[in-house]
């Protein structure tokens, strides 16, 4: 990652909480401690943010306090190519007339791609999912109230009497921070709250993650194992975690980069 985009990374993490400590900023710029620490005395000199120990902090503090996380718009670039195989397979499962949800993310979102040509009650809590299908398709679409978290381009509510408690779905897709023995792993609380919500309002669970999301972990868990129908991921997953899946009774579906997706992850390379 170019220095440029790590320092838009950095300041924008630090206008989404009080202090963003040193560990956070590697993990959202996949950097090493000592260049992230190059990073924060470099900003500091330019007034840009507050060194503290063990960290930084926004020069004007934030307002309201956002999402663990990386933005939506540094996660779309990471792995396009599988996301957009991954959310093909998706929509394959999808039957007109069915309603579906979709949580807000950057894997779900390839979905809207698909769906153009589809006609569904879809309820999602992503501001662009929803924009792109009124855009772009005939889908019935309902968004769910509360904040919108600019940075994940995400709507959450904290309060258990918004409209999510009137939709119900045969599947609900999603994607996570991590997925592992205990399960589905989140970075952030109101994220977890908001999507046991959802989780709650379909009857089956299907989980779209590229292979990179199976080494990777958080100390939050949305739900076990157990509760997943099907994962989609593509084809990095190892037997290791193929085996993990079968075990747990969790159907597993690989997805296959197609041409298209192919010249298209050359050329972001």
């Amino acid at each position: 990652m170019h220095e440029k985009e790590r320092h838009r990374i950095i300041l924008s993490a630090v206008q989404e909480k009080p202090v963003v400590t040193v560990q956070e900023m590697v993990d959202l710029t996949d950097s090493s401690e000592a260049t992230i620490r190059r990073d924060i005395a470099a900003l500091h000199v330019q007034k840009r943010l507050r060194r503290v120990r063990g960290g930084a902090e926004a020069i004007s503090p934030p307002q309201v306090i956002g999402l663990a996380g990386r933005p939506f718009s540094v996660n779309e670039t990471l792995n396009a190519a599988q996301k957009r195989a991954i959310a093909r397979e998706a929509v394959n499962l999808c039957k007109d007339g069915e309603p579906i949800i979709i949580n807000g993310g950057t894997t779900t979102f390839q979905m809207v791609h698909f769906l153009t040509g589809r006609r569904m009650p879809i309820f999602t809590n992503s501001f662009p999912i929803a924009e792109h299908l009124l855009k772009h398709s005939k889908n019935t679409v309902m968004l769910s109230g509360g904040t919108i978290y600019r940075e994940q381009n995400i709507i959450l509510s904290p309060f258990d009497n918004d409209v999510t408690r009137n939709f119900y779905a045969r599947r609900m897709f999603m994607g996570a921070q991590g997925l592992g023995p205990l399960g589905l792993m989140e970075g952030d609380p109101l994220l977890i709250q908001a999507e046991q919500k959802l989780i709650d309002q379909a009857d089956e669970l299907v989980v779209l993650v590229d292979s990179s999301k199976f080494r990777m972990r958080s100390s939050l868990i949305l739900c076990g194992l157990s509760r997943i129908t099907t994962v989609i991921t593509d084809e990095g997953i190892d037997d290791r975690e193929a085996k993990m899946l079968e075990t747990a009774g969790v159907a597993l579906i690989v997805a296959r980069k197609q041409s298209s997706d192919k010249e298209e992850s050359s050329l972001q390379a």
